[in-house]
């Protein structure tokens, strides 16, 4: 019985009508706080999860991995391919040629950055088959000029499968009439979408038909590659490069998209720092609660000692009483932050629909949807660290109160 004693009284204090209500008014400050904090906390790092996830499997997808490209061009990509496929990490290899140009149709113009691939090894390495909305990629055929493009960039020059667009390449061409710009006019045969920036400001198009048009020297400008971890690029594009004659250079992921990454990591760690403040101050606020119940039960403890409960019995029943409160609040903002977590997109989208507005650019922002992915590994820490620092923050309250003389208080009962 004396084992159960301080849950039995601990508990009872929490749920007991107190004399004096600014106690109860704190005690459910700290409960809200606690609750706040740590669905507020567990929301924001299922965002930050989120985007870290699009980022490496939509953004990614589309940036390779590494590029492997020669001074005067690929003479031969089929046997280059085939000699960095034989590296225990590339999982694909495709050749490429870029150009940047400008696309115009109807009196609108955007500018773009376009691709000459080869359909069938462009799967291999990109993600971009499985978002083709209208067409096929594999409607690129040499010879047929045709350009598969992002969702937003054929909407901004108004264009769908089937229609004509003209680009301009910066490059001029000499004729008898003079210098013009090199023009070449393209027909629409597919358009994807992958949620990104690149709907925006990329576009395909058949790696021989790119090829007359950049007029490359080789058959391609260089080879893509797909590593079986996008982390270790840099080391592998290195290894990749020193078995290479030279005459080559490397590019991975992380000169061009590393900087994003990186970013993503670290606003994530220190939201989740500043966030576990919010978190910090509620439990803390356990501290005043237990202090004012300390001061307001003298009387009860002097009796409880009288009658044989020893100190350790009473820190018990004012710890039980403080971590009642902090469990409360971390269960409510527990069930209300993986709540939130899980319908945050569609509550993102909803708002979008319903008051017309788009909170997420994609010409400005990587991709146009609030993304949420939960953790529970990320849940895991959030409750575990709540719950010490709601037991840190009984502490000194339950030594206080053990400290109480019962003599001295029951002298002026």
């Amino acid at each position: 019985m004396l084992d159960r004693l301080p849950f039995l009284i601990g508990l009872r204090y929490t749920r007991a009508k107190r004399r004096n209500h600014f106690i109860s008014f704190i005690s459910l400050t700290s409960m809200l706080g606690l609750t706040l904090g740590v669905a507020v906390l567990i929301l924001v790092l299922s965002v930050m999860n989120g985007f870290d996830h699009e980022l490496r499997s939509r953004v990614l997808g589309m940036v390779p991995h590494s590029r492997i490209e020669a001074v005067d061009g690929v003479k031969d990509w089929h046997s280059l391919a085939d000699r960095l496929k034989q590296h225990p990490h590339v999982v694909g290899a495709a050749p490429y040629i870029q150009q940047q140009g400008m696309f115009s149709s109807g009196g609108s113009t955007a500018g773009a950055m376009v691709e000459g691939i080869d359909p069938a090894a462009e799967k291999r390495v990109s993600i971009i088959g499985n978002h083709m909305t209208a067409g096929h990629l594999d409607s690129l055929k040499p010879g047929s000029w045709g350009v598969v493009m992002g969702d937003l960039l054929a909407r901004n020059l108004g264009v769908g499968v089937g229609d004509k667009v003209t680009l301009l390449v910066p490059e001029a061409s000499v004729t008898p009439g003079g210098v013009f710009p090199r023009l070449k006019r393209f027909t629409v045969t597919g358009i994807f979408s992958v949620g990104a920036q690149v709907d925006s400001n990329l576009a395909y198009t058949s790696l021989k038909d790119m090829k007359a048009l950049a007029r490359q020297s080789g058959q391609a400008q260089g080879i893509r590659l797909k590593f079986d971890d996008l982390f270790k690029a840099h080391a592998i594009t290195r290894d990749i490069i020193n078995d290479l004659p030279p005459g080559y250079r490397g590019v991975d992921w992380t000169y061009t998209q590393g900087n994003l990454f990186q970013a993503i990591q670290m606003e994530k760690h220190l939201i989740g720092l500043l966030l576990m403040v919010i978190v910090a101050v509620a439990a803390f606020n356990i501290v005043s609660t237990l202090v004012m119940v300390v001061t307001d039960k003298h009387a009860d403890i002097a009796i409880l000692r009288t009658l044989g409960a020893t100190p350790r019995t009473i820190m018990g029943i004012f710890i039980v009483q403080g971590l009642t409160i902090g469990i409360i609040g971390i269960l409510l903002g527990l069930g209300i932050g993986v709540a939130l977590a899980l319908s945050i997109s569609d509550i993102f989208e909803w708002i979008e629909a319903v008051f017309n507005v788009q909170f997420l650019n994609p010409n400005v922002y990587f991709i146009s949807y609030l993304p949420s992915r939960l953790q529970w590994s990320d849940i895991a820490v959030i409750v575990g660290v709540a719950f010490a620092l709601s037991f840190i923050s009984t502490l000194y309250p339950a030594w206080r109160a053990a400290r109480v003389q019962p003599a001295e208080v029951l002298r002026y009962e």
